[in-house]
Protein backbone atom coordinates (compact mmCIF):
# COMPACT_ATOMS: atom_id res chain seq x y z
CA UNK A 1 0.00 0.00 0.00
CA UNK A 2 1.39 3.10 -1.04
CA UNK A 3 2.29 5.91 1.75
CA UNK A 4 0.13 9.08 2.10
CA UNK A 5 1.99 12.03 0.14
CA UNK A 6 2.29 15.01 2.39
CA UNK A 7 2.53 18.13 0.88
CA UNK A 8 4.03 21.58 2.75
CA UNK A 9 1.63 24.16 4.03
CA UNK A 10 -0.96 26.07 1.22
CA UNK A 11 1.27 28.85 1.05
CA UNK A 12 4.45 27.15 1.05
CA UNK A 13 2.76 25.06 -1.91
CA UNK A 14 2.08 27.83 -4.04
CA UNK A 15 5.69 29.26 -3.73
CA UNK A 16 7.33 25.74 -4.46
CA UNK A 17 4.85 25.13 -7.64
CA UNK A 18 5.64 28.48 -8.73
CA UNK A 19 9.21 27.96 -9.18
CA UNK A 20 9.20 24.78 -10.76
CA UNK A 21 9.54 26.98 -14.11
CA UNK A 22 12.55 28.51 -12.85
CA UNK A 23 16.14 28.24 -12.26
CA UNK A 24 17.95 28.68 -8.98
CA UNK A 25 21.78 28.31 -8.38
CA UNK A 26 21.54 29.83 -5.04
CA UNK A 27 19.81 31.33 -1.97
CA UNK A 28 20.45 33.95 -0.26
CA UNK A 29 19.10 34.21 4.09
CA UNK A 30 18.59 37.67 4.57
CA UNK A 31 17.25 39.36 8.36
CA UNK A 32 18.22 40.64 11.43
CA UNK A 33 18.48 39.49 15.04
CA UNK A 34 16.08 36.41 16.09
CA UNK A 35 14.55 36.25 12.38
CA UNK A 36 18.55 36.06 11.22
CA UNK A 37 19.13 33.30 13.65
CA UNK A 38 15.86 31.09 12.95
CA UNK A 39 17.12 30.85 9.46
CA UNK A 40 21.17 29.06 10.49
CA UNK A 41 19.12 25.27 10.67
CA UNK A 42 18.07 26.10 7.21
CA UNK A 43 21.49 27.23 5.74
CA UNK A 44 22.74 24.19 7.73
CA UNK A 45 20.39 21.72 5.89
CA UNK A 46 21.03 23.38 2.27
CA UNK A 47 24.75 22.40 3.25
CA UNK A 48 23.71 18.83 3.63
CA UNK A 49 21.05 18.06 1.34
CA UNK A 50 22.00 20.44 -1.61
CA UNK A 51 24.11 19.18 -4.50
CA UNK A 52 24.04 22.02 -7.06
CA UNK A 53 22.25 25.02 -4.96
CA UNK A 54 24.78 26.52 -3.05
CA UNK A 55 23.68 29.03 0.17
CA UNK A 56 24.52 31.91 2.32
CA UNK A 57 23.37 33.74 5.34
CA UNK A 58 23.67 38.13 5.93
CA UNK A 59 22.51 39.92 8.13
CA UNK A 60 20.34 42.67 6.08
CA UNK A 61 22.39 45.67 5.96
CA UNK A 62 25.67 44.04 5.14
CA UNK A 63 23.57 42.39 2.18
CA UNK A 64 22.96 45.36 0.67
CA UNK A 65 26.12 47.03 1.00
CA UNK A 66 28.38 43.49 0.76
CA UNK A 67 26.18 43.39 -2.41
CA UNK A 68 27.00 39.46 -3.70
CA UNK A 69 28.12 39.61 -6.89
CA UNK A 70 26.02 36.35 -7.65
CA UNK A 71 22.73 37.84 -6.80
CA UNK A 72 21.48 37.85 -9.91
CA UNK A 73 18.66 36.26 -11.81
CA UNK A 74 18.93 32.57 -10.59
CA UNK A 75 19.01 33.18 -6.95
CA UNK A 76 15.98 33.11 -4.75
CA UNK A 77 16.35 35.31 -1.63
CA UNK A 78 14.39 34.13 1.62
CA UNK A 79 13.90 36.99 4.23
CA UNK A 80 11.71 37.60 7.27
CA UNK A 81 10.76 40.06 9.91
CA UNK A 82 8.25 39.46 12.21
CA UNK A 83 6.41 42.71 12.33
CA UNK A 84 7.45 43.32 8.58
CA UNK A 85 8.70 46.35 9.39
CA UNK A 86 12.79 46.05 10.30
CA UNK A 87 13.51 48.42 7.49
CA UNK A 88 17.04 46.96 6.83
CA UNK A 89 15.35 43.73 5.65
CA UNK A 90 12.69 45.83 3.74
CA UNK A 91 15.27 47.52 2.01
CA UNK A 92 16.72 44.28 0.42
CA UNK A 93 13.48 43.03 -0.75
CA UNK A 94 14.06 45.78 -3.67
CA UNK A 95 17.38 45.60 -3.50
CA UNK A 96 17.22 41.75 -4.43
CA UNK A 97 14.45 42.29 -7.10
CA UNK A 98 16.64 44.88 -8.84
CA UNK A 99 19.32 42.46 -9.36
CA UNK A 100 16.75 39.77 -11.10
CA UNK A 101 16.35 37.83 -8.06
CA UNK A 102 13.01 36.07 -6.86
CA UNK A 103 12.49 37.42 -3.69
CA UNK A 104 10.31 35.08 -0.70
CA UNK A 105 8.69 37.12 2.42
CA UNK A 106 8.29 35.24 5.73
CA UNK A 107 6.54 37.49 8.57
CA UNK A 108 3.73 37.00 10.78
CA UNK A 109 2.09 40.14 9.20
CA UNK A 110 0.35 40.65 6.34
CA UNK A 111 0.45 43.90 4.86
CA UNK A 112 3.46 45.09 6.66
CA UNK A 113 6.07 47.40 4.49
CA UNK A 114 8.13 43.98 4.39
CA UNK A 115 5.37 42.33 1.86
CA UNK A 116 4.33 45.07 -0.42
CA UNK A 117 7.19 44.05 -2.96
CA UNK A 118 8.07 40.57 -2.15
CA UNK A 119 7.52 38.46 -5.35
CA UNK A 120 6.10 36.16 -2.49
CA UNK A 121 4.84 36.23 1.21
CA UNK A 122 4.57 33.57 3.64
CA UNK A 123 2.53 34.70 6.69
CA UNK A 124 3.02 32.02 10.01
CA UNK A 125 1.77 31.58 12.77
CA UNK A 126 3.19 32.50 16.37
CA UNK A 127 2.26 32.44 20.34
CA UNK A 128 0.91 29.94 22.23
CA UNK A 129 -2.21 29.11 20.35
CA UNK A 130 0.81 28.19 17.14
CA UNK A 131 0.73 24.50 15.32
CA UNK A 132 4.26 24.22 14.88
CA UNK A 133 3.78 23.35 11.24
CA UNK A 134 2.81 26.66 10.72
CA UNK A 135 5.24 28.51 12.04
CA UNK A 136 8.82 29.94 11.10
CA UNK A 137 11.32 27.52 11.55
CA UNK A 138 8.94 24.82 10.36
CA UNK A 139 7.92 27.14 6.90
CA UNK A 140 11.51 27.46 6.32
CA UNK A 141 12.33 23.51 6.56
CA UNK A 142 9.22 22.62 4.53
CA UNK A 143 10.81 26.06 1.73
CA UNK A 144 14.42 24.51 1.62
CA UNK A 145 13.67 20.94 1.51
CA UNK A 146 11.31 21.36 -1.02
CA UNK A 147 13.57 23.18 -2.95
CA UNK A 148 16.11 20.32 -2.97
CA UNK A 149 13.41 17.83 -4.04
CA UNK A 150 11.99 19.86 -6.64
CA UNK A 151 16.08 20.50 -8.50
CA UNK A 152 17.43 17.16 -7.44
CA UNK A 153 14.67 15.06 -6.33
CA UNK A 154 16.06 14.40 -3.33
CA UNK A 155 13.62 11.90 -1.42
CA UNK A 156 13.93 13.21 1.89
CA UNK A 157 11.29 15.65 1.62
CA UNK A 158 8.16 13.45 2.57
CA UNK A 159 10.26 12.47 5.86
CA UNK A 160 10.82 16.09 6.47
CA UNK A 161 6.71 17.06 6.24
CA UNK A 162 6.16 14.01 8.61
CA UNK A 163 8.34 15.03 11.09
CA UNK A 164 6.97 18.54 10.98
CA UNK A 165 3.83 16.92 11.13
CA UNK A 166 4.42 15.98 14.16
CA UNK A 167 6.56 18.39 15.84
CA UNK A 168 3.45 19.99 18.02
CA UNK A 169 3.34 16.60 19.89
CA UNK A 170 7.15 16.91 20.42
CA UNK A 171 6.91 20.26 21.58
CA UNK A 172 4.24 19.57 23.83
CA UNK A 173 6.08 16.73 25.25
CA UNK A 174 9.52 18.27 25.63
CA UNK A 175 7.94 21.78 27.58
CA UNK A 176 6.33 18.99 30.23
CA UNK A 177 9.54 17.47 30.36
CA UNK A 178 11.74 20.36 30.96
CA UNK A 179 9.15 22.64 32.99
CA UNK A 180 10.92 21.94 36.52
CA UNK A 181 14.28 22.25 35.19
CA UNK A 182 12.89 25.61 33.84
CA UNK A 183 11.68 26.75 37.08
CA UNK A 184 14.98 25.95 38.61
CA UNK A 185 17.42 27.82 35.87
CA UNK A 186 14.89 30.68 36.64
CA UNK A 187 15.38 30.13 40.41
CA UNK A 188 19.29 30.05 40.19
CA UNK A 189 20.51 32.49 37.31
CA UNK A 190 17.89 35.16 38.09
CA UNK A 191 20.63 37.19 39.62
CA UNK A 192 23.78 36.23 37.04
CA UNK A 193 24.98 39.65 34.64
CA UNK A 194 26.08 37.65 32.30
CA UNK A 195 25.53 34.49 31.06
CA UNK A 196 27.26 32.97 27.61
CA UNK A 197 25.75 30.12 25.21
CA UNK A 198 27.12 27.93 23.20
CA UNK A 199 26.10 25.26 20.49
CA UNK A 200 27.52 24.51 17.00
CA UNK A 201 25.96 22.81 13.35
CA UNK A 202 22.23 23.68 12.97
CA UNK A 203 22.06 24.56 16.87
CA UNK A 204 24.32 27.74 16.63
CA UNK A 205 21.84 29.64 15.19
CA UNK A 206 19.87 29.12 18.62
CA UNK A 207 22.47 29.87 20.67
CA UNK A 208 22.98 32.81 19.32
CA UNK A 209 18.96 33.72 19.19
CA UNK A 210 18.96 33.34 22.86
CA UNK A 211 22.57 35.37 23.55
CA UNK A 212 21.31 38.58 21.40
CA UNK A 213 17.40 37.91 21.83
CA UNK A 214 16.53 36.68 25.39
CA UNK A 215 19.62 37.38 27.40
CA UNK A 216 20.88 40.96 25.74
CA UNK A 217 17.65 42.27 24.24
CA UNK A 218 14.95 41.33 26.52
CA UNK A 219 16.70 40.73 30.09
CA UNK A 220 19.26 42.91 29.69
CA UNK A 221 21.68 40.57 30.73
CA UNK A 222 25.46 40.69 29.21
CA UNK A 223 26.13 37.45 26.81
CA UNK A 224 27.77 36.27 23.94
CA UNK A 225 27.17 33.31 21.46
CA UNK A 226 30.08 31.12 21.27
CA UNK A 227 30.61 28.49 18.55
CA UNK A 228 31.78 25.46 19.73
CA UNK A 229 34.58 25.28 17.33
CA UNK A 230 35.85 28.19 18.54
CA UNK A 231 35.35 27.68 22.10
CA UNK A 232 39.07 26.83 22.17
CA UNK A 233 40.46 29.28 19.96
CA UNK A 234 40.26 31.81 22.82
CA UNK A 235 36.56 32.19 24.80
CA UNK A 236 37.37 29.04 27.04
CA UNK A 237 40.26 31.49 28.85
CA UNK A 238 36.99 32.77 30.37
CA UNK A 239 35.61 29.83 32.00
CA UNK A 240 36.06 29.32 35.94
CA UNK A 241 33.39 27.79 38.52
CA UNK A 242 31.63 31.07 38.71
CA UNK A 243 31.03 32.00 34.72
CA UNK A 244 27.29 31.19 33.54
CA UNK A 245 27.45 28.84 30.34
CA UNK A 246 24.53 27.33 28.50
CA UNK A 247 25.92 24.42 26.36
CA UNK A 248 23.74 23.38 23.81
CA UNK A 249 24.42 19.36 22.31
CA UNK A 250 22.23 18.67 18.94
CA UNK A 251 22.40 15.64 16.85
CA UNK A 252 23.64 16.59 13.61
CA UNK A 253 27.15 16.14 12.27
CA UNK A 254 28.98 19.16 14.36
CA UNK A 255 28.14 17.17 17.90
CA UNK A 256 31.94 16.15 18.43
CA UNK A 257 32.17 19.46 18.66
CA UNK A 258 29.76 20.70 21.40
CA UNK A 259 30.77 17.27 23.45
CA UNK A 260 34.03 18.48 23.38
CA UNK A 261 33.59 22.17 24.58
CA UNK A 262 31.38 20.14 27.12
CA UNK A 263 34.07 17.90 28.07
CA UNK A 264 36.82 20.49 28.99
CA UNK A 265 33.82 23.01 30.88
CA UNK A 266 33.31 20.04 33.03
CA UNK A 267 37.13 20.68 34.19
CA UNK A 268 36.62 23.95 35.43
CA UNK A 269 33.15 25.04 35.29
CA UNK A 270 30.31 24.42 38.07
CA UNK A 271 27.76 27.20 36.50
CA UNK A 272 26.86 24.31 33.32
CA UNK A 273 23.40 24.08 32.07
CA UNK A 274 23.65 21.13 29.58
CA UNK A 275 21.14 20.89 26.95
CA UNK A 276 21.14 17.56 25.47
CA UNK A 277 18.85 16.82 22.05
CA UNK A 278 19.59 13.28 23.42
CA UNK A 279 17.53 13.37 26.29
CA UNK A 280 14.17 14.56 24.31
CA UNK A 281 11.59 12.37 23.39
CA UNK A 282 11.34 12.32 19.13
CA UNK A 283 9.80 8.76 18.90
CA UNK A 284 7.52 10.64 16.33
CA UNK A 285 10.58 11.93 13.79
CA UNK A 286 11.80 10.29 10.80
CA UNK A 287 15.15 8.92 12.26
CA UNK A 288 16.93 10.83 9.13
CA UNK A 289 15.42 14.01 10.21
CA UNK A 290 16.20 14.12 13.88
CA UNK A 291 19.26 16.15 13.84
CA UNK A 292 16.95 19.00 11.93
CA UNK A 293 14.53 18.81 14.42
CA UNK A 294 16.66 18.45 17.63
CA UNK A 295 17.54 22.33 17.32
CA UNK A 296 13.71 23.42 16.87
CA UNK A 297 13.05 21.42 20.22
CA UNK A 298 16.03 23.17 21.80
CA UNK A 299 14.69 26.44 20.76
CA UNK A 300 10.95 25.66 22.10
CA UNK A 301 12.57 24.31 25.45
CA UNK A 302 14.70 27.62 26.12
CA UNK A 303 11.98 29.80 25.16
CA UNK A 304 10.51 28.43 28.40
CA UNK A 305 13.50 28.85 30.21
CA UNK A 306 13.57 32.57 29.23
CA UNK A 307 9.70 32.67 30.51
CA UNK A 308 10.60 32.06 33.80
CA UNK A 309 13.83 33.33 34.12
CA UNK A 310 12.03 36.82 33.13
CA UNK A 311 9.16 35.71 36.29
CA UNK A 312 11.80 35.34 38.76
CA UNK A 313 13.71 38.60 37.62
CA UNK A 314 9.96 40.35 37.44
CA UNK A 315 11.52 41.63 33.51
CA UNK A 316 8.63 41.21 31.49
CA UNK A 317 10.46 39.67 27.56
CA UNK A 318 8.23 42.48 26.42
CA UNK A 319 10.33 45.45 28.27
CA UNK A 320 12.81 47.51 25.67
CA UNK A 321 14.81 50.40 26.63
CA UNK A 322 15.49 51.53 23.14
CA UNK A 323 13.96 49.18 20.70
CA UNK A 324 10.70 50.89 19.21
CA UNK A 325 11.16 53.63 21.26
CA UNK A 326 13.61 55.95 19.53
CA UNK A 327 14.88 56.56 16.02
CA UNK A 328 18.17 54.78 15.63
Amino acid sequence: MMATQLTADKQVQEVLDALKGKTIKNVFFVACGGSSALMYPSKYLLDREAKTIESDLYSSNEFIHRNPVKLGKDSLVILCSHAGKTPETVKSVSFAKSKGATTVALTHELGSPLTADADFVLRYEWGKEANAFNTNYSFMYQLVMGLVSIYEENDNYQKMLSSLDQLQTVYDRALEQFKDKAEQFGHDYKDEKIIYTMGSGANYGIAYSFAICILMEMQWIHSHAIHAGEYFHGPFEILDKDVPFIILLGLDETRPLEERALKFSKRFGEKLVVLDAKDFDLKEIDESMKKYIAPLVLNHVLRLYAEKLADERNHPLSERRYMWKLEY
